[in-house]
């Protein structure tokens, strides 16, 4: 079967920036739905008629991945509004309560500085502002189901950024 929309491919990559230093590997194949919200439409439309085992090298730029950085996503907040185990690295779904900032509902918003008196959050992607390589391999293509048809996913989205622990690198 070839890829077409909607079907579920399961993929293995290798992401890396423009100056080659690899950003995320996945060994094990993943599945995404082509054709819902899983996967950058760059992407989906690159894999578009191929077959398993097809590799593909794909240059994305900032505006087919994930957007350009956005200084105004940056938020300074005060200390006192967040836990006390508070790290860099850790993420939060919305602003804490207490927040002297509006920013984005959906966003997920990224501690970068931790100073005695603020914290900053960062709400964009991690990967904004990057051009960047990946060379993927279709490992598996199947019927979707109605079930991933209307929820458009196959349960994993391509860099789907969750909320993490701290010391957790994971960005898909």
């Amino acid at each position: 079967m070839d890829i077409s929309q909607p079907c579920v491919v399961a993929l293995t990559w290798t992401l890396k920036d423009t100056l080659g230093e690899t950003l995320d590997e996945l060994e094990a194949p993943v599945e995404f739905l082509v054709g819902g919200d899983d996967l950058l439409a760059r992407i989906e439309e690159a894999l578009q008629g191929h077959p398993v085992g097809a590799q593909l090298d794909l240059h994305l730029e900032p505006e087919e991945a994930f957007g350009d950085y956005d200084e105004n996503l940056v938020f300074l907040e005060p200390r006192a509004i967040f836990p006390a185990e508070l790290e860099e690295g850790m993420s939060f779904e919305t602003l804490p309560a207490g927040a002297t900032s509006k920013g984005p509902s959906g966003a997920l918003y990224t501690v970068t500085e931790i100073y005695p008196e603020h914290v900053v959050l960062d709400a964009n992607h991690p990967l904004a502002g990057i051009a960047l390589r990946l060379s993927l391999t279709v490992r598996g293509v199947r019927e979707a189901t109605d079930e991933e048809i209307e929820r458009r996913s196959a349960g994993t989205g391509f860099f789907r950024i969750q909320p993490q622990a701290p010391g957790s690198d994971s960005i898909h």
